[in-house]
This record gives C-alpha cells, sequence and structure tokens, in this order.
C-alpha cells in the first residue's frame, strides 16, 4: 500500500532525493514510494523555491520514477570530486563502452535508430547503470553527462553543468530544437537537422550562442504536448527572434506528447515538413517609445 503525504517532507538516508541522490537538506511531496515534485539543494533548474533549491516537477507523462527502497551505487559514492572530472574524457569512454547488441535493444525500445543515438555520443557507464549523453555547448566543449537509467529515469553525473545535445554535424541550415536527446535523435531519424535542449525552459543562452554562431536563418522549436512544453516554446521563441530572421513552433497532433511519440505512432518526413509549413513565422516585435513616435510624425 502506498501512503501519501500532502506536505513537504525532508529526504532520509532510506529515502534519498531522487533527483541528485543525496539524503539531506532536499525536500519532496506526494506518496512517498513515487514523489510527485522535489525541491532539491544542489541539482538546479529552472524554476527557483525560495532558499530551499530548485524545484522539479515529476510529471505523470514523465518516465516512472522507481521506488526509493534502494541504495545508491558505490561507483556513485566513490566518482573523483568535480573539480577533477574531464567530462569529455568520460563521455569518450563512455561511448567506447557501448555494446552494440545492448545498442540495438535500447534504439528498439525508443523507436529510434542506432545511427541517431550515435551522432548524438550514446554512451554506457556501467557503474551508474545507465546510459549517457553528452551535454555540451555551442562550441563542442562537453559541460556534464546526462543518464538515463533503463527504467527511464533521467539523472546526471554530479559536476557538470547543463548543455545541448548536438549531433555531430548541423549543416547550417533550418535548425529543429527538441526537448532532450532521443526527441532530438526522432527528428534525425526523419532526416532533419535537430539538437535537443536539456529541459523545457533549459539551455537558452547555450541556443543563442548556437544560433549565432552557425548563422542558422530559420528555428522550428517542436514543443511538447503539455503546459510546460507550451510556455518553454514561446519562451524560448521569444528570445531566438531576436537573433534568428524566423522562428516557428510546431506541437504533434492531439493526444501525442512529443516528438518521438509522433515517430513511434508512424510520422514521416512529410508529416513534419508539412506541420513546419502550417506554422506561422514569427517575427520580432519592435515597439517604439512615445517620444521615437512623435519624432517621426513631425520628421525629426
Amino acid at each position: 500500500m502506498v501512503r501519501k503525504s500532502s506536505a513537504w517532507q525532508r529526504v532520509t538516508k532510506r529515502r534519498p532525493c531522487p533527483v541528485c541522490g543525496r539524503s539531506d537538506w532536499c525536500m519532496f511531496s506526494g506518496p512517498v514510494d513515487s514523489p510527485t515534485a522535489v525541491i532539491c539543494a544542489r541539482t538546479e533548474s529552472p524554476r527557483r523555491a525560495g532558499e530551499g533549491g530548485w524545484l522539479h516537477i515529476l510529471r505523470d507523462d514523465s518516465p516512472t520514477w522507481a521506488p526509493w527502497r534502494r541504495t545508491i551505487p558505490a561507483a556513485v559514492r566513490t566518482m573523483p570530486g568535480p573539480d577533477r572530472l574531464d567530462f569529455a574524457k568520460l563521455a569518450a569512454e563512455y561511448c567506447a563502452a557501448v555494446q552494440p547488441q545492448a545498442l540495438a535493444r535500447l534504439a528498439a525500445s525508443l523507436g529510434l535508430s542506432v545511427e541517431s543515438l550515435g551522432r548524438l555520443g550514446v554512451g554506457w557507464a556501467s557503474g551508474h547503470r545507465a546510459w549517457t549523453f553528452p551535454m555540451i555547448d555551442a562550441a563542442g566543449k562537453v559541460l556534464g553527462i546526462r543518464l538515463r537509467r533503463p527504467d527511464g529515469r533521467k539523472l546526471s553525473i554530479k559536476g557538470g553543468k547543463e548543455g545541448l545535445f548536438i549531433p555531430g554535424a548541423l549543416d547550417g541550415g533550418r535548425l529543429l530544437i527538441a526537448e532532450g536527446p532521443t526527441d532530438a535523435a526522432a527528428l534525425l531519424d526523419l532526416g532533419f537537422s535537430a539538437v535537443g535542449r536539456p529541459s523545457c525552459m533549459g539551455g537558452v543562452r547555450l541556443l543563442v550562442e548556437l544560433v549565432q554562431r552557425l548563422a542558422v536563418p530559420e528555428v522550428v522549436i517542436m514543443a511538447d504536448g503539455d503546459t510546460p512544453g507550451q510556455c518553454g516554446a514561446d519562451s524560448l521563441a521569444a528570445v531566438l527572434l531576436a537573433y534568428c530572421p524566423a522562428v516557428r513552433i510546431i506541437t504533434p497532433p492531439g493526444g501525442i506528447k512529443d516528438a518521438r511519440a509522433w515517430k513511434r505512432a508512424g510520422a514521416t518526413a512529410a508529416d513534419l515538413q508539412a506541420a513546419i509549413d502550417a506554422a506561422p513565422v514569427r517575427w520580432l516585435a519592435v515597439k517604439a517609445t512615445l517620444r521615437q513616435r512623435k519624432a517621426v510624425k513631425h520628421g525629426t
């Protein structure tokens, strides 16, 4: 029987924080064996929760979080300090550790191709018992590593920073932006140039730098079909309008959560192209001040 609680509770050694894995400072709410929200004192999110840390919403449509009746792997506890981690070297080691058969099973379970996952630098960290994706900046520097457990849980190696999920090469043309590495992989499978952002509100500064660096002529933001996804897409579009000539937002058809789910439902490159063509181009609206309007009116 699952016990429920409507109040915030402190994490404990028996029930550590599901975000950072530590047993102090953080808080959770919801069922004790399957929390619905966490205020983590160590792992940042787009939403600050006062002095307590950052709010992480574990939505019903997110991957299921495993029960807390577990211990933190020894490999996690004994990792070297953040100042000694070389994330580029670590990502390369994880990539080299991938077994082709295991990767093929992962690709099949996600409805993606081995090729698209490989382009995003997928690896395997045996110490964490998780698949890995390097998070990089616009110049290609590895900032951190995203972990994806076999049960779907998403974590990050401590000491890193949020970055983008960028395939090995981009053509500098139209750029599609999705949420997360697997959604980006789905768009790559459909033949489009795509990158993934770390969350529905994350990676804005890095995306601006990437768009500027590549001189992208058009950006298409693939928004998840939920409220956070829509709000995050609108917020990103408002920023990118200052750096890109044309910005569009598209969403999968009703009832489909994201790009990967759309692909698994049978979406083709033609379907995606039709959605892009149907989406209005957003333009940067520049509002003149009252003084400027008077000057134009009087020809001064």
